[in-house]
């Protein structure tokens, strides 16, 4: 039986607390999340949802805004854990915790590739055909330890953020497992610096998008599923988008044809088939009523 703290706050996380309390030889001890915040238009105090399984599991919950705060490291060390397992907890972690047991993250991405706080999207914002989640031996730095082990996953070029997270939790289920118990015959691999690259925290303005680049902007609409998705200067939000081509010139938001209900609109390279948009302050229709209701026709810009 292996004895676990396990650090963790969205639902990435929780599916691998899930597999972790599931397992017969794993016994989470305590879990550590980030502190409940205030979600939506009503900023209504939710509590993460690492915190709402392990709840159900009646296991203990501590939920700092730093880990350095007095006393936690202490209540940490109690545990006695053997890992400290640790999967987009949104904190670093300091030397007086790593110092307690050996601590693994579950990243997701292939490391050295993509450290830090949006791996996913960013894969999908560079239209990389492989991803994957790797363990690894956590130190002070940012996703920096050495590897332990990896699953690989091909990219399907219309797989979008919400699908490519589930496969990727599930693969990182499979991996937390994995390196758990094989954690003894597993032998730590340092990365390769010359190919490391950071990604950043999503803002909404990462959003914007100007049609210059067909291929730029459906990565954008792969990658910002859900939040920020893909919006004009003006504000117009762009649903059910898919890449019609990537190579002509044209005028960027120029409607080039219109399919059914939806629109074909031209980029400066490529061009796009729109299906939905919804200006702001009002409420999504397809793309042909959009352009009816504005008188809009081919050669005109889809917004001004």
């Amino acid at each position: 039986m292996k004895k676990i703290v396990y650090m963790g706050t969205p639902h990435y996380a929780e599916a691998i607390l899930k597999t972790l309390i599931e397992a017969e030889d794993m016994e989470v001890s305590l879990v550590l999340t980030q502190p409940d915040r205030p979600v939506g238009r009503k900023k209504v105090l939710t509590p993460p949802p690492v915190k709402v399984l392990a709840q159900a599991h009646n296991i203990p919950v501590l939920q700092p805004n730093r880990l350095s705060e007095e006393g936690i490291a202490e209540k940490i060390a109690m545990e006695k854990p053997d890992f400290i397992v640790v999967a987009a907890f949104g904190q670093l972690l300091p030397k007086s915790v790593l110092n307690i047991a050996t601590c693994i993250n579950l990243h997701a991405s292939l490391l050295p590739q993509y450290r830090g706080a949006s791996p996913v999207q960013q894969s999908l914002l560079n239209g990389d055909k492989v991803t994957g989640v790797t363990s690894m031996l956590m130190e002070e730095g940012l996703d920096t330890g050495p590897i332990l082990e990896k699953i690989t996953f091909e990219i399907p070029e219309d797989m979008r953020l919400y699908v490519l997270m589930t496969q990727l939790t599930k693969d990182a289920c499979t991996l937390t497992l994995s390196t758990l118990r094989n954690f003894d015959t597993l032998t730590p691999q340092p990365q390769d610096e010359s190919k490391a690259s950071v990604c950043k925290k999503i803002k909404k303005s990462d959003g914007e998008v100007d049609f210059s680049d067909a291929a730029v902007v459906y990565n954008k609409y792969r990658a910002f599923e859900g939040w920020p998705g893909i919006f004009a200067p003006n504000g117009t939000k762009f649903d059910n988008v898919s890449l019609i081509e990537s190579a002509t010139e044209h005028t960027p938001f120029e409607i080039l044809s219109m399919e059914g209900d939806d629109v074909i609109v031209g980029c400066a390279r490529g061009s796009l088939k729109i299906g939905t948009l919804q200006p702001p302050s009002k409420k999504a229709m397809s793309a042909k009523a959009y352009c009816v209701g504005r008188g809009l026709k081919v050669g005109d810009t889809i917004v001004s």
